[in-house]
């Protein structure tokens, strides 16, 4: 990822169940640029293919593909601020969606993390289920959203309009609902 923030790769999803064949199903995932442009994949490979290479697994890798990455923007000469970290702790919610099996999971990061740019840090795919308790044809994705207050500690009330502004943008663009 520091690499690729270095080359100027502007707001990367990470997205499972979408890879090559050589990748291990539900331990890999992708880097890409919007819908189509797959900057990165990465993870554990297939069983088969360790087989036909004939090595011992499990085995890790990643392939990035440096020719699909924009070019850079230009930055203006200006130096950066410096660096003032926030004197109040973060905190962490977990949220989980229901979607349509076919809504890849890294879609439902760039409107969470649009639902509040100031407070919202980083979102966080970290678990992807299908089975019991889930309706035929959905999967539910479970988020992590780090949340950082700037200049004041968050009360319950600050929270409670975050988390539903929060639901309320992941509905509005993939259909999602809370799961309950």
């Amino acid at each position: 990822m520091a690499l690729l923030d270095d080359l100027g790769a502007p707001g990367l999803q990470v997205v499972q169940g979408a890879n090559s064949p050589w990748w291990h199903p539900g331990r890999s995932a992708r880097l890409q640029l919007g819908p189509k442009t797959v900057i990165a994949e990465f993870g554990e490979l297939h069983p088969a293919t360790l087989k036909r290479l004939d090595v011992e697994g499990p085995m890790l890798g990643f392939e990035i593909n440096l020719d699909v990455l924009p070019e850079p923007k230009r930055k203006a000469t200006k130096t950066k601020s410096a660096f003032s970290p926030s004197s109040l702790m973060p905190l962490s919610r977990d949220f989980a969606f229901l979607v349509d099996e076919v809504v890849p999971a890294g879609d439902l990061v760039r409107p969470v993390l649009a639902a509040d740019k100031t407070l919202i840090t980083e979102v966080r795919v970290f678990d992807v289920y299908k089975g019991h308790g889930v309706p035929e044809g959905q999967k539910s994705v479970a988020l992590e959203v780090m949340i950082q207050p700037t200049d004041r500690t968050l009360t319950d009330a600050d929270i409670e309009a975050l988390s539903q502004r929060i639901v309320a943008a992941a509905a509005k663009a993939v259909g999602a609902r809370l799961r309950h």
